[in-house]
């Protein structure tokens, strides 16, 4: 008997869940992603190997090239606390837009008297906003301020979020929670405006400070 062939056919793939599933992922990354705010300050900061990473509840302080300091709190709370603490002290009244635009945004450098106004501006204009930075000197010292304000406002951030993970049958680790305090110093700066910042920090008793350094490749 002659054999029966069957018909050729090319094979095909149904690519639709695939398709589908990337543009889930896509979305999902989208919504729940962070993102990082544009930086108002340039700084080149020297090497080292240092393999440590930056925690997520941490105080930053900033020195640039012109011995300007800038100061960064991590947290949507932590920094609305912040903000109201330090505009309570220096009488400084803040609308619901400043107030909202303060929370997300990242590092900034200016006096309190300036903030208002730098808070108004956008990103790009921010950059080129007159200032020189932060006070910090003997006669009029707010870094102490937001260090010592933002202190306290990451306690009671770090605290909540000990408790929610506590609840949720997690065995964390308390001191994971509590702030970190970081200097970055541009490589270029001079020793003695980094040397008022670090004086703050030991004025209000918190020694434990790291500094942020580029990575570099370990002798070999």
């Amino acid at each position: 008997m002659p054999k029966i062939k069957a018909p050729k056919g090319s094979p095909s793939i149904d690519m639709t869940p695939m398709v589908d599933l990337a543009f889930l992922l896509v979305t999902f990354f989208m919504l729940s992603a962070s993102f990082r705010s544009s930086e108002p300050v340039d700084v080149d900061v020297p090497t080292s190997i240092s393999d440590k990473i930056i925690p997520e509840n941490v105080i930053v302080v900033t020195i640039d090239v012109k011995g300007r300091v800038f100061f960064n709190l991590a947290g949507v709370e932590a920094r609305r606390e912040l903000l109201g603490s330090m505009a309570n002290k220096y009488g400084i009244k803040m609308n619901k837009d400043q107030e909202d635009k303060f929370v997300f945004m990242s590092t900034f450098g200016c006096s309190m008297s300036e903030l208002p106004k730098y808070l108004n501006l956008e990103a790009n204009a921010q950059k080129k906003f007159p200032t020189l930075g932060i006070p910090c000197d003997s006669t009029k010292n707010e870094l102490k301020d937001w260090i010592s304000f933002g202190n306290r406002a990451a306690l009671n951030s770090g605290k909540t979020a000990f408790v929610e993970a506590k609840n949720k049958g997690q065995k964390p680790n308390v001191n994971d929670f509590k702030p970190k305090f970081i200097l970055r110093v541009d490589s270029k700066a001079l020793y003695k405006d980094a040397q008022k910042v670090i004086d703050v920090f030991r004025d209000l008793n918190l020694n434990n400070l790291n500094f942020i350094t580029s990575m570099e490749l370990a002798p070999i």
